[in-house]
């Protein structure tokens, strides 16, 4: 190669380089980012996530729904929508088994982010690395405190005045990634676990779709435990 052609390589090459775009949640080509959600019941969240599409506060695209449960109310819901469902039996099967089974349909369709959404199951390290920062969920107590099954409770029988809901990354430990949005909730002396879980899935319903909307934006960024929003 002559050194005119290696030179006009060479700045073709850094070209190229400085003209890639940013990596981003969803592919460039796509109109609106595709989101899919995990459920295992009633779906409360996963409504409210499709009706904020709806009503075009969220830029974005339902393409699965995927329950565990071939029960879940949730189901009908989300089809009541016009949003495909699928039902993948966990039982009786390796949990990575399950999971990579979800995650290939998931791909299958283009989905640029998971929202779990009353999904009952810890997810498998598998899917975790499948889809690596990209896996949202929503926690009735402002994590780090109360992690785990009954947070309501949790709040109420070590008396804290102000609990709440957090939206958060998905990593390999439970409730522990890094936090994207979260909504403080007073706790009232005369609440008990059920009024005080219906004003915080309240306010789940409100911020949820907030955060799917963040973490869809170009504006946000992931940097070790924190997360960004410009």
């Amino acid at each position: 190669m002559g050194i005119h052609a290696l030179l006009a390589y060479r700045v073709l090459f850094a070209f190229s380089l400085a003209t890639q775009p940013p990596l981003r949640y969803f592919r460039p080509t796509m109109t609106k980012p595709k989101i899919g959600i995990l459920i295992s019941g009633r779906g409360s969240n996963m409504v409210a996530l499709l009706d904020a599409i709806g009503e075009g506060r969220l830029e974005a695209e339902a393409a699965l729904v995927i329950s565990n449960i071939e029960t879940a109310a949730g189901l009908e819901r989300a089809t009541e929508r016009g949003v495909e469902t699928l039902f993948i039996n966990h039982k009786g099967r390796l949990r990575e088994e399950h999971d990579r089974e979800m995650a290939q349909e998931l791909k299958r369709r283009g989905v640029a982010l998971v929202c779990l959404a009353g999904y009952m199951r810890l997810v498998s390290p598998l899917f975790v690395r499948e889809f690596k920062n990209r896996i949202l969920n929503i926690h009735p107590s402002l994590l780090p405190a109360f992690p785990g099954l009954d947070a309501q409770r949790q709040a109420l029988e070590y008396g804290v005045k102000v609990t709440g809901c957090t939206v958060h990354i998905v990593d390999e430990e439970l409730d522990h990634g890094p936090i994207v949005l979260q909504q403080p909730v007073e706790v009232r002396d005369d609440d008990t676990v059920e009024t005080l879980s219906a004003r915080i899935l309240k306010q789940e319903h409100r911020i949820y779709a907030e955060a799917v909307g963040r973490v869809l934006s170009k504006g946000f960024r992931v940097e070790g435990r924190r997360t960004f929003f410009e």
